[in-house]
């Protein structure tokens, strides 16, 4: 019977509960380390419900969970004018990231997910893994599982010489409002449906999400729209520097951007966008930004290290495939623990988890070439 480890997750978002819960349900002591004050609610907005995710979710006995979501009925296509260019009746059912971020950390008892624990670094043996928090203190564990994201500290105990995330050159800003603040014409043409705009610069995209309780009704569900915009590396670091982010911030969360400058982008959304879309961001009094960048490492684990979901492999959101990369990975990796030891277990979970994040990052990278935005900047 293979032992049952002391297992120490860096980061508490989906990824890192993905993996929490499924090692937890298999008898390990699961520890989650998770740099934020007050939690990650609302840091997510929309998931489209992929067959890895459902598994998971069957997995830890939430299946119910899976099933807490809104359909698209058919994907539209808009033009500037807001007409109707294209339609395609394909249903698509959409999540929501809160929900089922919530959903799982039921699943992790309480002192197990320790808020406010930043690490710093992680170092590595043969036999034992280290974690040396911000604060100083240092723990040890059989196994530390890097689940924390695109700018995680983890990655340096996988692959020493890493090069880092590549920006791409565009980003996304997002919201997340609720479906009642869509009016008119555009409640008529968003709502119930899957619905894109493409123009030289800009790539817009909106759908339903559940209520952050996972209600839905109409009228208690929530409308999650994605504005891919281009932007130089230099504006980038002038606008993370500009508002007293760190250098080399890919991110702000809601309610970090200023006011000035959320009127700027209304003021975009307004010249730029189809009027329904235009509404959909004036409504939003919080838009949150991520910047696209490219990550596959040589490796996803090394001694008693393992990497997942984006501190593994950067997928582009185009793919729609993040979060289910995230879940298939945590399932490979508590699956082979079940039945192997450690060592064996992790060289495992490379050979069959590397090949599949690389393939996702390049079908990405096919998709984002196919859109007029990094081109926007030459």
């Amino acid at each position: 019977m293979v032992e049952k480890l002391e297992i120490g997750v860096v980061g508490g978002s989906i990824g890192g509960l993905f993996a929490a819960a499924l090692l937890t349900q298999s008898g390990h002591r699961v520890t989650v380390l998770e740099r934020s004050r007050h939690g990650l609610a609302r840091r997510g907005a929309g998931l489209v419900a992929q067959q890895e995710l459902l598994t998971l979710l069957q997995r830890v006995g939430r299946a119910d969970a899976s099933r807490v979501g809104v359909v698209a009925e058919e994907r539209i296509t808009l033009d500037r004018a807001g007409g109707i260019l294209s339609r395609d009746p394909t249903p698509q059912m959409q999540l929501s990231w809160d929900y089922l971020y919530e959903v799982l950390r039921d699943l992790i008892p309480a002192d197990a997910y320790r808020l406010d624990h930043a690490v710093r670094a992680v170092r590595s043996t043969d036999v034992s893994a280290e974690v040396e928090l911000n604060s100083g203190e240092r723990r040890f564990f059989d196994l530390v599982v890097g689940a924390d994201g695109l700018r995680s500290v983890t990655r340096r105990a996988v692959v020493p010489d890493d090069r880092g995330n590549r920006y791409v050159g565009y980003v996304t800003w997002r919201g997340l409002i609720p479906e009642q603040a869509l009016t008119g014409r555009a409640a008529g043409t968003l709502l119930g449906r899957f619905a894109f705009f493409t123009a030289p610069g800009a790539h817009m995209l909106g759908y339903l999400v559940p209520g952050a309780g996972g209600e839905l009704a109409p009228g208690e569900r929530r409308y999650n729209w994605v504005w891919y915009r281009p932007l130089s590396a230099a504006d980038l670091a002038g606008l993370m520097d500009g508002i007293g982010r760190p250098v080399g911030s890919l991110s702000l969360a809601p309610g970090e951007l200023p006011e000035a400058l959320r009127e700027q982008l209304r003021a975009d959304a307004r010249a730029e966008l189809p009027p329904e879309f235009a509404e959909a961001v004036e409504a939003e009094p919080q838009p949150f930004l991520q910047a696209i960048v490219d990550y596959v490492p040589s490796a996803m684990a090394r001694h008693r290290v393992a990497l997942l979901g984006d501190a593994a492999v950067v997928v582009r959101p185009h793919t729609a495939m993040g979060a289910a990369k995230a879940a298939g990975d945590a399932l490979a990796l508590a699956a082979l623990l079940d039945r192997l030891p450690v060592p064996e277990a992790l060289d495992r979970y490379q050979a069959q988890r590397l090949p599949v994040g690389r393939s996702i990052a390049q079908y990405g990278q096919r998709l984002g070439d196919s859109l007029p935005l990094a081109r926007a900047l030459r």
